[in-house]
C-alpha cells in the first residue's frame, strides 16, 4: 500500500513511519501546507517525494483540498495519514477518503479533542493520558478508533514532560495501525473498528 502523509511541522511521526517500513506499505508522498516545514526535509532525506501546497495560496478551503486530493491521487496513494497536519479537513475531502484517512491525536479520545491536550489533561487531573489513531470523520477528532496507547500522568509532570512521553507512544502505535490497515487486518463496521488480530503484544502503558 502506498501511503501519503500530510504534515505541517517537524514530522516526527512521519519519521516514525519512515523508520518502521514494511513489506506491506511504504510512504510514497509527503505533503505540507507550510512552506519549509521540517518534516519535508525528513522525507527528502529518505528519498520520498515531497510537495508543498500552501493553504494561503487558495481562495477557499474547497480549492485547497481539491489540490491535496489531486496530488494524492497522482501519487497513487491508498491511505492518507494526518501526522501533525494542522488544518481541519472539510466533509467533502473526508468523504472522498472515507476509511482511507487516519489521524494520530495526542489524547485518549473521546477525551480532549482539539488543541492543548496535554495542558487540559493536567488541568483536569486525569491519572492517564495518551494518544489515539483513528479513522477520520467530518467531526473534529472523531471517528472509529483503531489503536490507543496510555501513559500515567505523574505528580511532577509539566506539559513538556507529558507531551514527550505521549509522543514516544505515538511513534510506536502509528506505524502499527498503518500496518494493520495495509494488511487488511482491520475494517469498519457500524462505525467501530473490528478484526484486529495482532500477533504482537499490546502497547504497555507502564513503560
Amino acid at each position: 500500500m502506498r501511503v501519503g502523509v500530510l504534515l505541517s511541522g517537524r514530522g516526527s511521526n512521519l519519521q516514525a513511519l519512515l523508520d518502521a517500513g514494511a513489506a506491506s506499505w511504504k510512504v510514497a508522498l509527503a505533503v505540507s501546507n507550510v512552506p519549509g516545514a521540517p518534516g519535508l526535509a525528513r522525507a527528502e532525506a529518505a528519498g520520498v517525494p515531497v510537495l508543498t501546497v500552501p493553504h494561503r495560496d487558495f481562495a477557499d478551503r474547497a480549492s485547497f483540498e481539491d489540490a491535496l486530493d489531486a496530488a494524492l491521487r497522482a501519487a497513487d496513494v491508498g491511505l492518507v495519514v494526518l501526522a501533525g497536519f494542522m488544518r481541519v479537513l472539510g466533509p467533502e475531502f473526508v468523504a472522498r477518503w472515507r476509511d482511507r484517512l487516519v489521524n494520530i491525536h495526542p489524547s485518549l479520545l473521546p477525551s480532549f479533542r482539539g488543541l492543548d491536550t496535554h495542558r487540559r489533561a493536567l488541568e483536569a487531573g486525569v491519572r492517564w493520558h495518551g494518544c489515539t489513531v483513528h479513522f477520520v470523520r467530518a467531526e473534529l477528532d472523531a471517528g472509529p478508533i483503531i489503536l490507543q496507547a496510555a501513559v500515567p500522568v505523574r505528580p511532577d509532570d509539566t506539559e513538556e514532560t507529558l507531551a514527550a512521553r505521549v509522543l514516544a507512544r505515538e511513534h510506536r502505535v502509528l506505524p502499527m495501525a498503518v500496518g494493520w490497515i495495509a494488511e487488511s487486518r482491520v475494517k469498519v463496521e457500524n462505525e467501530r473498528v473490528v478484526g484486529v488480530a495482532s500477533d504482537r503484544p499490546p502497547v504497555n502503558p507502564s513503560q
